[in-house]
C-alpha cells in the first residue's frame, strides 16, 4: 500500500499538498519512507560557524561569567590601590583615574557588540531548535495517527471475523437444533 504526500496531507493534516510548508512536506515524506526527522542541530550550527562566530561566542562566554566579574573587580582594586596609595603622587594614572576610565570604556565599547553578535547567533540557533522541535512533534503526531488507523483497521477486522464466527456458530446451532428437533416430530 503506497501512500503519497498528497494523500497523507489530506488525511492527517486536512490540507491540500500545495498548502503545506516545506517542513510539513519533509515530515510527511519521512513518514512515508519511515525515516527519522530527528537530527543534532548542534552539528549543523557548529558546521556553519565561522572563526569570528566562535570567537564572539568565546568572548561572550568569558565576559558573561562570574570569573570575569571577579577578575575585573580585582583589577580595579589593584589599579586603585597601586595608583592612589602605593605610588602616591608618582602613580602613572593618579586620581580620578582617567586612563583607567579610558581602558574600561574601550573594553565596554568592544565587548558590547561582540556579545550582541553572540546573542544574535543564539537567537538564530533557538529558531533552528524551535523549527526542529516542530518537525519532530509533527512526525510524532503523524506516527500516532498512523498507529490509530492501524489499530482501528485491526479492530474492524477482528469485529468482522467475530461477526462471521457468530453467524457460522448460529448456523451450526440452527442445524443442531434441526437435527435434535427433526427426528422427534
Amino acid at each position: 500500500m503506497t501512500k503519497t504526500v498528497a494523500e497523507l496531507a489530506g488525511r492527517w493534516l486536512k490540507r491540500r499538498p500545495d498548502a503545506l510548508s516545506e517542513q510539513e512536506s519533509r515530515v510527511l515524506e519521512s513518514a512515508i519512507e519511515r525515516k527519522p526527522v530527528a537530527r543534532d542541530v548542534n552539528v549543523a550550527v557548529a558546521r556553519q560557524a565561522s572563526v569570528g562566530d566562535r570567537l564572539a561566542d568565546a568572548i561572550a562566554r568569558i565576559g558573561g561569567s562570574w570569573t570575569f566579574i571577579v577578575c575585573s573587580i580585582a583589577f580595579l582594586v589593584l589599579w586603585t590601590l597601586g595608583n592612589a596609595w602605593l605610588l602616591g603622587r608618582q602613580g602613572f594614572d593618579p586620581y580620578p583615574f582617567i586612563f583607567l576610565n579610558l581602558v574600561l570604556s574601550m573594553v565596554a565599547a568592544l565587548q558590547a557588540p561582540i556579545i550582541m553578535m553572540s546573542q544574535n547567533r543564539q537567537t538564530e540557533r533557538d529558531r533552528l531548535d524551535a523549527s526542529h522541535d516542530y518537525e519532530v512533534n509533527l512526525k510524532a503526531e503523524i506516527e500516532i495517527m498512523a498507529l490509530h488507523e492501524k489499530l482501528d483497521e485491526m479492530r474492524h477486522s477482528q469485529i468482522m471475523t467475530m461477526r462471521d464466527d457468530v453467524a457460522r456458530l448460529a448456523a451450526q446451532l440452527d442445524r443442531i437444533e434441526a437435527l435434535v428437533s427433526g427426528p422427534r416430530a
